[in-house]
């Protein structure tokens, strides 16, 4: 199993956004980074799971936990040219931006927020803490992700 942060901004995707959908369940998709893109590809399986950041926001935080339900897929936007994440150099016979499906697990009562994690020594190596990380998704050790867990029911 593979733990991972994903980031959305609450104003374009939210997790409310994601509880409301059928099945409480969306594709992640729009990624437009060919290191994430490699992740979403190849390092994400179904049953791994992540943690849904807020970001771009008053107040950045974990908001709560989902789970992949389909891994790596070609990414549908990037065919369609209406659509803001549209790529001509993409193609369905040679895709080039992939996806996955994601089911929300459990919505926090309150956000983990970024202030609240940088309190925390235990956290420091966490990718989220490092200066000029500005990747949309990143993988997350069982160290960190069972402490955050603990802070979540603390909070």
């Amino acid at each position: 199993m593979n733990y991972w942060l994903m980031k959305s901004e609450p104003s374009v995707f939210g997790i409310d956004d994601l509880a409301s959908t059928p099945r409480k369940t969306t594709a992640w998709d729009g990624v437009r980074n060919f290191q994430v893109r490699n992740m979403l590809r190849d390092q994400m399986h179904k049953g791994d799971l992540a943690f849904f950041y807020h970001s771009g926001c008053v107040e950045p935080g974990i908001a709560g936990i989902m789970k992949v339900s389909c891994a790596g897929h070609p990414d549908s936007t990037a065919f369609e040219p209406e659509n803001p994440h549209f790529d001509p150099r993409s193609t369905p016979a040679k895709p080039l931006w992939y996806a996955v499906d994601m089911t929300l697990v459990k919505r926090f009562k309150q956000r983990v927020t970024l202030t609240e994690m940088r309190r925390h020594a235990a956290l420091k190596d966490m990718l989220i803490l490092r200066r000029g990380n500005r990747l949309s998704i990143t993988p997350v050790t069982a160290k960190h992700w069972h402490y955050i867990l603990k802070l979540a029911v603390a909070i």
